[in-house]
């Protein structure tokens, strides 16, 4: 099948991508030069971003079909614009991060780019295979991400337990295909709905089907009881390999498989909305209560991804397509409060001088060091527990919102149960950055830290979230008009 450049234009933003990871492997190839690299890398991410924003400022389609398995419409875009924005996170914070790394330090940048593109391609998938295809991009290079600074021993644990658990989640994915396949003769989204919807929503086949990919879905997405991966694997993984998992692995998948279970009926199985509504409430509360016993930074950030999942699975559950604004409203303050909150961690870690700072002690007294690195992280840990006029108030919001506006008060009242829990962990680690400092601390962020393009980028995100926490209509805006095409 044969493809004009204009029917592929759509997917610019991935090609531009695709084209630099390309020009990454012929640098290394030719002479390896970790500026170079990495600065082409952010050229390429850049310009990507770029040819999206025109995409969606200039009048086109408001549906681009790319052959039968994708679809470009305003929620592909807007999780696209996602992903391109925290990968370019991860690169920076990934130069300094890697600077000292004894062994080659290219690579990352190359992987970092080929799970970006799968990123890119998951909100934008409409057929199984496309789904899987593009699951897989992401998930691969992810394997080496988690394990390259594999002299320590806590990273190629990560990288092979990810690869592991991950490899488990793709033969339920699998089967799960095979059974819709097996009732429904197709692999389309929409066909797959129709077919579902008009043919039986309790036929065993289209159930068990459903349920494997959610299951596989799940796991990505670190829901309890799919969760127990997380803490070890974050704790594990390189600082900014962690940022990129927290951000582009959950944010992606998430758009995926908000997707599919809309477009394919899931949603309207009672069972499964049941299922899934047991999934976010034991999410929510197992994710907060772990995180109170956690003394390493790292860790509760993970406990804490897990919650804020369920969050989302909550707005989900309640409205259904209807949730759609909220969830994208949810989802951008998620990834930018993660980038954040985990560059922090990765602008005072380094694989070799002084190992990471993933220890609570290792922040004891930072007001007194790096004052501007400990506002950073203190307005992330507000955000992150929905404190007003931050970001992650507005995200909150939106999802009461969703479950009052279904008349369920329960899940409402676990929403705002679990963020009471949530607020004490979050606050101790407030309070362990302004005690007393110790004599000699273990670990401290560079002196000129906030010169570097990964510091630069922190403190922007800083006062972005401040922004929308304050003024949060455009981004409500541009969430709004973040719909799935079903016509």
């Amino acid at each position: 099948m044969t493809m004009t450049f204009a029917e592929l234009l759509p997917l610019a933003p991935v090609l531009i991508v695709g084209m630099t990871s390309v020009l990454v492997m012929l640098l290394i190839a030719a002479k390896r030069h970790h500026d170079l690299t990495g600065t082409v890398s952010v050229v390429g991410l850049n310009l990507a971003l770029l040819t999206l924003i025109y995409q969606v400022i200039e009048p086109h389609p408001p549906v681009q079909m790319v052959t039968s398995l994708y679809m470009v419409d305003g929620y592909a875009q807007f999780y696209t614009g996602l992903v391109l924005i925290a990968t370019l996170g991860c690169c920076t914070l990934s130069h300094a991060y890697i600077d000292s790394f004894k062994n080659n330090r290219e690579e990352l940048y190359l992987m970092l780019l080929f799970a970006a593109m799968g990123g890119m391609l998951l909100p934008a998938s409409q057929n199984l295979s496309s789904l899987f295809i593009s699951l897989e991009l992401l998930s691969v290079p992810t394997y080496g991400l988690l394990a390259y600074t594999h002299e320590r021993s806590k990273s190629l644990e990560a990288g092979i337990k990810y690869m592991v658990l991950s490899a488990a989640a793709s033969a339920s994915l699998l089967m799960g295909m095979a059974f819709l396949y097996a009732y429904t003769g197709t692999l389309d989204f929409k066909q797959l709905g129709m077919t579902i919807y008009t043919q039986g929503l309790t036929q065993p086949l289209a159930v068990l089907g459903i349920a494997l990919i959610v299951i596989a879905l799940a796991f990505k997405l670190s829901l309890v009881p799919f969760h127990a991966w997380t803490p070890d694997v974050y704790q594990g993984a390189p600082a900014p390999i962690a940022t990129f998992l927290a951000t582009v692995g959950k944010v992606a998948v998430f758009a995926l498989f908000l997707r599919f279970v809309l477009m394919s009926a899931g949603l309207a199985m009672v069972g499964l909305q049941a299922v899934l509504t047991g999934i976010a409430v034991l999410s929510i509360l197992l994710g907060n209560l772990l995180a109170l016993r956690q003394v390493n930074l790292k860790r509760l950030l993970g406990y804490s991804s897990i919650a804020h999942i369920g969050y989302v699975m909550i707005a989900v559950v309640c409205l259904g397509v209807g949730s759609l604004p909220a969830v994208g409203i949810y989802l951008a303050t998620y990834l930018l409060t993660s980038l954040a909150a985990f560059g922090a961690v990765a602008l005072m870690s380094s694989p070799y001088d002084g190992d990471e700072a993933e220890s609570l002690a290792d922040y004891r007294g930072l007001f007194w060091r790096r004052p501007v690195l400990t506002a950073v992280l203190t307005v992330m840990m507000l955000s992150l527990a929905g404190v007003p006029l931050t970001a992650g108030f507005i995200a909150k919001f939106f999802v009461v919102l969703s479950a009052v506006q279904a008349t369920n008060w329960f899940l409402a009242g676990v929403v705002i149960l679990g963020s009471g829990i949530g607020l004490y962990f979050y606050l101790r680690v407030m309070v362990v950055m302004y005690m007393t400092p110790p004599d000699t601390p273990r670990i401290d962020a560079q002196t000129h830290w906030g010169t570097r393009v990964g510091g630069i980028m922190v403190l922007l995100i800083t006062l972005l979230v401040l922004l929308i926490g304050i003024y949060p209509t455009p981004l409500i805006a541009l969430a709004s008009h973040a719909m799935i095409f079903t016509g």
